[in-house]
Order: structure tokens, then C-alpha cells, then sequence
């Protein structure tokens, strides 16, 4: 398939050189920071690329994704990394779907009486672009779920104060943990098998209706050892650039980093665990030498 331009679409006039060229490099970004998900990385950019460029309808947001797989591998870490490249910090709204639970739920979302506006209108309240993440979306209660399929049709919610809140700015980001048990015991299974048990298994819990309106439903890897110690070398160089702007400056050798992968390392868990080993080690390492120079 081609295409001819007879001239410079005009779109192409409101955005800047530096936008592009941050777009063009948008991949890179998210492979250099996101480990052990190549895979689903350039699925996410297409729909990033698209909806930033004003392609994605105009009535609907700018893009939406069921990120699926076990606790730990990245679906959050994936979000964050991106909405932060293309929003900057505090872009990011998230909601903890069991926190969503019982029938009251939808006036904590969108306020119980026309003086409240809810968690969803206070996070829209602060910007009018970036990304809603609603964590672990098969624990809300059905009249949330219904909401959702509002806000992926629609683009549009209603608060409890009467106001409509558009969301054709926004990226619509859920994750869930379907499937991830068969995944587990999977693990020897060819990828492609795995996925698709999982994403059939997406489709015997959720409602086909709101899964048809999802653009793109992912499923995650788990992490293998060899992905988890490139993982706690990344978190190390963070951290240590992190406590470095404290006035700290600490070498860490591979010896340090063997034990630290050894000890931060779940099969289960993913990376969760290494995040907690590397940033106490680190710490610890710091407190105890600033005690020593107060002795």
C-alpha cells in the first residue's frame, strides 16, 4: 500500500521538529527502559504514534490497552514510562480497581452528590491530556465496568455534579492479572500458545462488549532470571543516580550485583521484589556510613 502527498498535509504544520523527533524515537525509549517486553513494545508505540498525531477518532480516546500478564513484569512500569516521554511527570491517574468493589463504588468514582465531582473528576480536574490506568480491572464492580464502556465508546464521562469531562485527550490504560496462573504453569509452553490461552481466558471473564472497544490487548512475559538481573543493574545505575543528586556517590561492583540478584530474584513475583532489595541495599549502605562520620 502507498501513499502520495500532493503537498504537505496541513496536520503536519502544528507540530514541531523536536515533537517529531521525539515521536520517532518514542521505541527506543520504552525498549531502553522496559525489559523482557519487546514484544509488545511496538504495538504500544503504533497506537501512541497515531493518537498523538491526531489520527486516532476524534470522539473516542486517543488510545486504549488491556495489559495483561502476572504481577510484577512491567504493565505498570510500561505506563509510567511512557506517559512521563510524552506528558512529563504527574500525568498519570491511577485507580486501584479493588478499591471499586461493591454497587457505592461509582460515586466514589464519580461523586455522590452534585457538589462532588469523584477520583475520576479530581484527576481530570488537573490536566486535560495523559493517562487514566485503572489497576487490576476485573475486580470492579459490574456498574464500573459499565462506566468504561462509556468512557471507550463515548470519550465522554458525566459527574455527579452534572458536568461532562472529555477524555479524547487521554490514553485509557487497564491492567489485569487474567490468566497469569496458566501463564505460570505454562512457562515451558512456546509464547504464542500461552497468549493465546490467556487472552481466551480474557474473553470468558470480561464482557465481550468491553473488550471489542479496547485497541490493543496485550500479554506479558514473565520474567526469567537472566531479564531480572538486567533489571536490578537498571535499578542500581537509578538509584545510585537518584542518591548521587543527594550527595552520595556509590560504586557498586558485580560482586554486589550477583548478591543482590540472587537475593531480589522471584520466579512468581517478578521484579517487585528486586526494586525493594536493590533500594534497601543501597540505603542501608548510605545510613551506615552517615552514622559512622557522626560517631
Amino acid at each position: 500500500m502507498g501513499i502520495f502527498w500532493p503537498y504537505s498535509p496541513p496536520i503536519m504544520n502544528t507540530f514541531s521538529s523536536d515533537f517529531i523527533t521525539k515521536l520517532r524515537h518514542l521505541e527506543h525509549h520504552l525498549k531502553s527502559n522496559i525489559k523482557g517486553q519487546d514484544h509488545v513494545i511496538p504495538k504500544i508505540t503504533s497506537v501512541l504514534k497515531r493518537g498523538e498525531l491526531g489520527l486516532a477518532h476524534p470522539s473516542r480516546p486517543k488510545g486504549s490497552f488491556l495489559f495483561v500478564g502476572p504481577t510484577g513484569v512491567g504493565k505498570t512500569e510500561i505506563t509510567i514510562c511512557f506517559t512521563n516521554y510524552l506528558f512529563g511527570e504527574d500525568h498519570l491517574h491511577r485507580f486501584d480497581m479493588s478499591e471499586f468493589q461493591n454497587q457505592s463504588s461509582v460515586g466514589l468514582l464519580l461523586g455522590n452528590s452534585v457538589s462532588e465531582t469523584g477520583m475520576l473528576g479530581r484527576a481530570l480536574a488537573k490536566h486535560d491530556r495523559g493517562t487514566l490506568l485503572f489497576d487490576e480491572m476485573e475486580k470492579a464492580h459490574p456498574l464500573v465496568l459499565d462506566l468504561f464502556l462509556q468512557i471507550l465508546d463515548a470519550g465522554r464521562i458525566t459527574l455527579a455534579n452534572g458536568e461532562t469531562k472529555s477524555l479524547n485527550d487521554y490514553y485509557i490504560i487497564f491492567t489485569s492479572n487474567i490468566g497469569a496462573a496458566e501463564a505460570m504453569r505454562m512457562e515451558s509452553s512456546a509464547f504464542a500458545t500461552i497468549e493465546r490461552t490467556v487472552l481466551r481466558r480474557v474473553d470468558q471473564v470480561l464482557r465481550p462488549e468491553l473488550v471489542a472497544r479496547i485497541s490493543e490487548k496485550l500479554v506479558f512475559n514473565r520474567l526469567p532470571f537472566a531479564i531480572q538481573r538486567d533489571i536490578c543493574e537498571q535499578m542500581v545505575e537509578r538509584e545510585r543516580t537518584r542518591l548521587s543528586k543527594l550527595g552520595f556517590v556509590i560504586e557498586v561492583d558485580a560482586a554486589t550485583i550477583e548478591e543482590l540478584v540472587r537475593e531480589g530474584y522471584h520466579r512468581t513475583l517478578g521484579a517487585r521484589p528486586m526494586r525493594s532489595t536493590v533500594d534497601r541495599y543501597l540505603q542501608d549502605f548510605v545510613c551506615g556510613n552517615l552514622l559512622e562520620l557522626k560517631e
